[in-house]
């Protein structure tokens, strides 16, 4: 079984993400969870907000000991939401689940994706995240693929006054985390340092979070873990295809009849991703790599070579020196 193979890794156990789609659709979903709580695994729950999302779902998780559930929400006002998700009323539904989490006592983390449209509103959904009770706000920044791919993805500039926003919000008491933004652990760097952020969008960013929460009153939640797609993940799809993470679908094998331990460990395209040697550009001179290296999501998305340099990243790395020639990796489709 699949689950067991996460044993095979050893203790402490990866943690087990449940995702979708809609994972509540699976008619053995509950039994997936039990199975692997009663092995001692951590297990998460990216839940969508749908009818069968209600109360009794959400207390059977609870009871399970699932340990966090995740939602989506893209805007602070209904209609920013419910255009991007394409179904109205979701919005709210999206916040009667938080609070329904948050009675009922089952841990709530909030997932936003960073588009164009809802730029100005990211203060905004903090406050809605900190008042109802969510644990943590991961932040997405957009990967050209699958259903993304038709969205606007944000300029450089942009990004980067977004994660000086972000490293700010993280002193109001909420752990802050990015899926594929790894250069916010740089800006992070950066802040501690001698970085002195600017720009229209920071600014006008910041300014509404200290109007709603007032000024900062805890260190920051910001951790400085490096994972990264093939380093510290791994994605298995509905039909068994492995590949190092959900927004990177370059196969390297099918589960449950490959060793998901032998992959992660041994395929070249995974041993490939944890050698800052692969990288190129400005990711393969920049001094950040050994805690940052772009996202090769995006890499391979926006410029069709997972190696390359992360087009989201302004920054232009001190290091002048051309490394040598990047190892290369055999992608098999």
């Amino acid at each position: 079984m699949l689950i067991d193979q996460l044993l095979e890794f050893g203790q402490p156990y990866p943690a087990l993400l449940l995702t979708g789609g809609d994972p509540l659709e699976r008619p053995d979903f509950f039994e997936l969870i039990e199975y692997a709580k009663g092995k001692g695994i951590y297990v998460a729950v990216a839940a969508s907000v749908t009818p069968k999302l209600d109360e009794v779902s959400i207390l059977r998780m609870r009871n399970l000991g699932v340990d966090i559930m995740s939602v989506s929400l893209d805007g602070a006002l209904p209609e920013t939401h419910d255009k991007l998700r394409g179904i109205r009323g979701t919005w709210k539904t999206t916040i009667d689940v938080l609070r329904k989490s948050r009675e009922l006592g089952l841990r709530a983390q909030v997932n936003t994706t960073v588009m164009r449209s809802n730029i100005n509103e990211l203060a905004d959904v903090f406050h809605i995240v900190k008042v109802n009770g969510a644990v943590a706000w991961e932040v997405f920044f957009l990967i050209r693929t699958g259903r993304g791919a038709s969205l606007e993805i944000l300029g450089a500039p942009q990004c980067e006054e977004v994660m000086n926003f972000l490293y700010d919000a993280s002193f109001y008491g909420i752990p802050i985390r990015t899926a594929e933004g790894p250069s916010f652990r740089r800006v992070r760097m950066q802040r501690e340092t001698s970085l002195r952020p600017s720009g229209e969008i920071y600014g006008r960013l910041t300014g509404r979070l200290r109007t709603l929460e007032g000024e900062p009153r805890y260190a920051s939640t910001f951790k400085l873990s490096h994972t990264a797609d093939g380093r510290g993940l791994l994605f298995v799809g509905h039909k068994g295809e492995v590949y190092p993470s959900g927004f990177l679908p370059v196969d390297c094998g099918h589960a449950p009849e490959d060793s998901l331990l032998q992959i992660y460990r041994s395929h070249p395209f995974f041993k490939a991703l944890r050698d800052p040697a692969s990288l190129k550009g400005r990711c393969g001179r920049c001094e950040y790599k050994s805690i940052c290296g772009g996202s090769r999501s995006r890499g391979l998305a926006e410029m069709g070579d997972p190696f390359e340099e992360d087009p989201i990243c302004p920054y232009v790395p001190a290091n002048k020196l051309e490394l040598q020639t990047p190892v290369q990796a055999e992608l098999h489709s």
